[in-house]
This record gives C-alpha cells, sequence and structure tokens, in this order.
C-alpha cells in the first residue's frame, strides 16, 4: 500500500473538514441569534412591564387622589342637618382637614414618583396649614418645590411664602417671593408674585411697597393688576 495519500483522499478529507467547520459555525451563528433574541425579549418584557406598572400606578394614584380631593372640598354641613350618604359633608373643617391630610399623605407616601403624588403632597401641605401645624404644612411643601415638577414647585413656593408671613419668618417669605418673581410660572405669573410680594411689605416697608406697586402699574398697564396697585398707592400716601 503507498503510504503517499492521493490527491482524491486528500480533497475528501479538506471537504470533511470543510463541511465540520461549516456546521460548526452555523451553530455559532444560531447560537448568537438566539442569544440575541433572548436579550431583545427580555428588554421588550422589561419596557412593556415597567410600562404597565407606571400606568397601574398612575390610576390608583389618581383615584386615591380623587377621593383626597372629595374630603378636602368638602361641604360643612349646618348642625342639626342630616348626613347625605351620597355626599362627603363635615360638621367642623378641622375633622375635614385631618382626614385630608391623612389621606393625602397616603397617596404621597404610595405613590411618591407620580405627579399625582406629588400633587397629594401639596395638598397635604395646604391641609396642615389650615389645621395651624405650620411645621408640618412647610416640610410637606419644602418636599413639592423640590421635586423638579416646575408647576408644583411654584405652587409650592407661593404656599411656603404665605405659611412664612403667618408664622413670622419675614425673611423666608421676601426670598420665595424672590424666587417667584425671578422664575415666573403659568400657575404662579411673575405679577401675582410681585403683587404678593408688595402686599408683603405693605404691612412692614411702605417703600419697597411703593417701588413694586410702580413697577407693576409700568409692566401691566390697562389691567386689574395695575389698578389695584394704583389703589395701594394712594392708601400708602399719607393723608393731609
Amino acid at each position: 500500500m503507498s503510504q503517499h495519500i492521493s490527491r482524491k483522499e486528500l480533497k475528501k478529507d479538506e471537504f470533511r473538514e470543510t463541511l465540520v467547520h461549516g456546521a460548526e459555525a452555523a451553530l455559532s451563528h444560531q447560537r448568537m441569534i438566539w442569544i440575541i433574541g433572548g436579550t431583545a425579549l427580555a428588554v421588550l418584557l422589561l419596557v412593556f412591564g415597567w410600562r404597565f406598572y407606571s400606568e397601574r400606578q398612575g390610576v390608583m394614584a389618581s383615584a386615591g387622589l380623587d377621593e383626597a380631593m372629595k374630603i378636602f372640598q368638602a361641604r360643612i354641613r349646618a348642625a342639626g342637618e342630616p348626613e347625605d350618604p351620597l355626599e362627603v359633608t363635615y360638621l367642623a373643617e378641622k375633622n375635614k382637614f385631618e382626614d385630608a391630610a391623612k389621606k393625602f399623605s397616603e397617596v404621597a407616601a404610595n405613590y411618591p414618583r407620580t405627579r399625582q403624588g406629588r400633587t397629594a403632597r401639596y395638598y397635604a401641605g395646604l391641609s396642615y396649614d389650615r389645621l395651624d401645624k405650620h411645621d408640618d404644612a412647610q416640610r410637606e411643601l419644602r418636599a413639592v418645590e423640590s421635586s423638579g415638577d416646575a408647576e408644583l414647585t411654584a405652587l409650592a413656593r407661593l404656599a411656603l411664602a404665605q405659611s412664612f408671613e403667618r408664622t413670622g419668618k419675614g425673611e423666608d417669605a421676601v426670598k420665595a417671593y424672590r424666587l417667584l418673581i425671578e422664575h415666573p410660572s403659568t400657575m404662579v405669573p411673575r405679577s401675582i408674585a410681585m403683587l404678593r410680594l408688595a402686599e408683603y411689605y405693605r404691612r412692614s416697608n411702605a417703600a419697597e411697597a411703593a417701588k413694586l406697586y410702580e413697577e407693576i402699574k409700568k409692566d401691566y398697564p390697562d389691567t386689574t393688576l395695575a389698578e389695584r396697585a394704583e389703589e395701594r398707592l394712594a392708601a400708602l400716601k399719607p393723608k393731609s
């Protein structure tokens, strides 16, 4: 038998090797397709799962917020008036705002990443303020102020400024009003913030109040705000 491999046998070996390498490459390629496909499927499931979770959270938060708002806006019924099971009413505002604060706080705690949860925290602050629990009110409103939601931030900042006024924190109130003037929003436009600050100064710094009233007249002519500023200026002038 010849010890040399014939050309024909060599070609057969090369063919077999080609088939083996081809099969290995096909298996490797198929494995890669499965890996990529599995990863893509996992990402899709994650995205749709998160969307479903977020939507469900939003629906539940909305329901909780609606329930809390019914309490916050509840009518105070007269003494002796029978309670209507179809209407939320209270005999005393204190009880109403205690219940409202509790409900709003629950919604805010359960759904903190939703806009409804942030709105609930804002109303919890208002409810505490109505109860003269100013520390609690200011804590909740500060949390909303730093939430990153521009419109809610403005509303919370305005409520904070008013709460600071009521609790004798004049410097904090002025700072909050100045921020509102510098960063106006749809909910709290610059003109309103200027008028609020002028009203604060009217009781403590007549010169600053007059300056703001003049600025309102100049910047917002032929408006009800300008008319009010004119009236306030007249009232600030010393009577002869």
